[in-house]
């Protein structure tokens, strides 16, 4: 006879229990003998990220020209062109740009109401710009004479003439000069004999318009330079301006001083601004001592008043 030995069915479920319990919370051996109960937090490294550079920026273009000054006869102003400006010009007069982009202009004494200003980029773009330019009311002496008929002598034309050469040339001079930058002082103080621009008309004929500025301080006081410049021309004996003195400031903007009594400057020579270079007289065709100032810019009459304001 057999025997079967039977196992009560809870005993069975309860050892499966047990077995069961048992594994799920028996520890991993390596866990256990690597991690004590009191070891500090594992500390994990993390990469650090380079912040991403920033943008290169990106260069604005100037496209317009920029400029201030007295836009009015006998006027001019200092500006800046478009960039990438090869050439540039006010109305017929080509602009002299500095390697910085900066440029002097100016208007004649008779300007008229618009002139334009224009550049030619690298690019073949043309630029231009209309300037308005304001009128101005002249000291118009009107007198119910006939005009002198002109003309001189044959000898005193021969004499002339090379002194309008000579003038002439050094007003084309080019000299690198700067002193167009600066703003400019009066060269030296005393009663104003003279406006610029000042005119008669014979009986509705037009004269000639005085093309400076006089100034009469007395006989023999020194006059300075209003800004930097080369002296292009220093002789005395002109038949008209006597003792002339003939500064570039650069830029195609010149100074010229009439009827000096003495020159102290030398051509070709380097002035600073309020330098003494001459001093007042009443020499070639003067009525009495006094420093005429006049500016040109290429062949445009400026009137010196509005480069130094009024005299303090």
């Amino acid at each position: 006879m057999s025997w079967i030995l039977a196992i009560p069915a809870f005993l069975s479920l309860a050892a499966l229990t047990s077995c069961v319990s048992s594994e799920a919370a028996a520890p991993d051996p390596a866990t256990a003998a690597s991690a004590p109960a009191n070891a500090a937090p594992e500390v994990v490294a993390v990469e650090e990220v380079a912040p991403a550079p920033a943008p290169t920026p990106v260069a604005v273009m100037n496209t317009r020209f920029s400029y201030s000054g007295e836009l009015t006869q006998g006027g001019y102003i200092r500006g800046l062109a478009p960039d990438g400006t090869v050439q540039a010009s006010l109305g017929e007069n080509t602009l002299d740009i500095a390697e910085d982009g900066t440029f002097f202009a100016a208007f004649d004494r008779d300007s008229g109401g618009s002139i334009a200003l224009t550049a030619t980029l690298e690019t073949g773009q043309l630029v231009r710009e209309q300037l308005t330019i304001s009128p101005r009311e002249w000291q118009i002496q009107r007198v119910n004479i006939a005009r002198r008929p002109g003309g001189s002598s044959a000898a005193f034309r021969a004499r002339r003439q090379p002194e309008l050469d000579a003038i002439w040339d050094a007003r084309q001079m080019e000299t690198g000069a700067t002193g167009w930058t600066q703003d400019f002082i009066w060269p030296v103080k005393g009663r104003i004999s003279g406006l610029f621009g000042r005119q008669r008309i014979y009986r509705g004929e037009p004269g000639g318009y005085h093309s400076g500025i006089d100034i009469a301080p007395g006989n023999g006081v020194p006059y300075v330079a209003p800004a930097d410049g080369v002296v292009v021309l220093a002789r005395s004996g002109f038949s008209l301006e006597g003792g002339l003195v003939i500064i570039d400031h650069g830029g195609g903007l010149n100074s010229a001083f009439l009827h000096s009594s003495r020159i102290v400057v030398e051509e070709g020579q380097t002035v600073r601004q309020g330098q003494h270079i001459g001093n007042v007289g009443s020499t070639g065709r003067a009525t009495g001592p006094h420093l005429h100032w006049s500016l040109k810019w290429h062949l445009a009459r400026l009137d010196p008043l509005l480069f130094v304001g009024p005299m303090n």
